[in-house]
């Protein structure tokens, strides 16, 4: 955790290093080795005041100016091919303690090597960066706003909102298809799962399902409804979604933990979606005979008190199977969760404070046959 905060803390210099690449606050420029052959992209790219030419890795921050809140730095890097290609983004971080996504990202930036790829990769490792230095989960504790609720957000917004529109004007307008990687949070045991954004656009929804096999996870949840105006988008995925680009979510890792299956998951996985998009060479080896869940369903509290769970995260359940209980401090049962449907336990809760509405699990209901 102490290279983290050191990576993430403003005004530092960047200082390339064999692990981790960087320790950010200006820009820096990375050049390949390898001469740009005669097929390569002419122009260069920038995001926030990282900028690359064709085969160099560019680092800098996406400024978020001050409003009627603080203003913050959000990490970013370019990876701009040596050949053209299609862009890819790939964010983590909008909850700043689902660390596994975060680390993933920042092992991502140092993989990757611009001489290999054919067209661009936009790395954002730290959506939220606030969350992250406080350890708070769900929420950036400036304004108390999830970042991923408030897309496209707004110029003029708090800071979440204000991240949310830049984001969105100079990462998903940039980009030809999305990976949004997310975990479990401080409070949440969760099973590795991700999203197909499935659309009704023939094109779209083909690209992404490949995308979303080829990312590897034996559980797939099938999103079909996720907002459709690009105007009120609220969710990273669906924002570039509704702007006909393909995307996926994926989520590994749980209650504050950075197993090394994890973060190796959600990195194997990227890696081998640029292979599908033909940005990396390469054979992509989509996951064989996934779980398809046909939607999720939420359990939440009716009391406060202590939480006891009776199952962990990847449990089958049947509907009606007691999923825990919660005690009213003397313990005294006040309350006995049970499943509302049969399905797959993807997360929860990791801990014994428990309020009223507050998540007790997500259960995911298998689908009968494949989409």
């Amino acid at each position: 955790m102490t290279k983290w905060f050191c990576l993430f803390r403003p005004l530092r210099r960047f200082v390339p290093r064999r692990r981790g690449l960087f320790a950010l606050a200006g820009v820096i420029t990375v050049t390949c080795p390898l001469a740009v052959s005669a097929g390569a992209q002419q122009t260069t790219f920038s995001v926030g005041t990282a900028s690359a030419a064709a085969g160099q890795k560019g680092m800098g921050y996406i400024e978020v100016p001050a409003g009627m809140d603080a203003g913050t730095q959000l990490p970013v890097v370019v990876v701009r091919g040596a050949k053209p290609g299609k862009v890819l983004a790939i964010v983590s971080g909008a909850h700043g303690t689902e660390y596994a996504s975060i680390l993933a990202v920042e092992k991502l930036i140092s993989r990757l090597d611009a001489a290999e790829i054919s067209g661009t990769v936009i790395l954002v490792p730290l959506v939220n960066r606030a969350s992250f230095d406080q350890k708070v989960p769900h929420v950036n504790p400036v304004d108390r706003k999830s970042m991923n609720r408030m897309y496209p957000g707004k110029q003029d917004g708090t800071q979440t909102e204000r991240a949310s529109w830049l984001i969105t004007q100079q990462v998903v307008e940039r980009c030809d298809a999305l990976i949004d990687l997310h975990g479990g949070d401080l409070d949440e045991s969760l099973r590795t799962y991700s999203y197909w954004l499935k659309t009704g656009s023939e094109e779209q929804d083909r690209v992404s399902r490949g995308m979303v096999l080829a990312f590897g996870l034996d559980h797939i949840i099938i999103s079909d409804d996720r907002p459709t105006d690009p105007k009120a988008s609220r969710y990273l995925d669906s924002t570039a979604s509704t702007r006909g680009k393909p995307a996926i979510t994926a989520e590994a890792g749980y209650a504050g933990t950075v197993e090394s299956e994890d973060v190796a998951a959600l990195v194997d996985g990227s890696l081998n979606v640029m292979r599908y998009l033909h940005i990396l060479p390469g054979e992509a080896r989509p996951v064989e005979h996934p779980v398809w869940l046909e939607k999720v369903v939420d359990v939440s509290s009716e009391q406060a008190g202590i939480f006891y769970p009776l199952v962990k995260r990847g449990t089958y359940v049947e509907a009606g199977m007691k999923l825990g209980y919660v005690t009213d401090y003397f313990d005294r049962v006040a309350y006995e969760p049970r499943a509302p449907v049969s399905g797959v336990v993807l997360h929860v809760c990791a801990v014994p404070s428990m309020s009223k509405g507050d998540n007790i699990a997500n259960i995911g209901v298998v689908s009968a046959k494949a989409p």
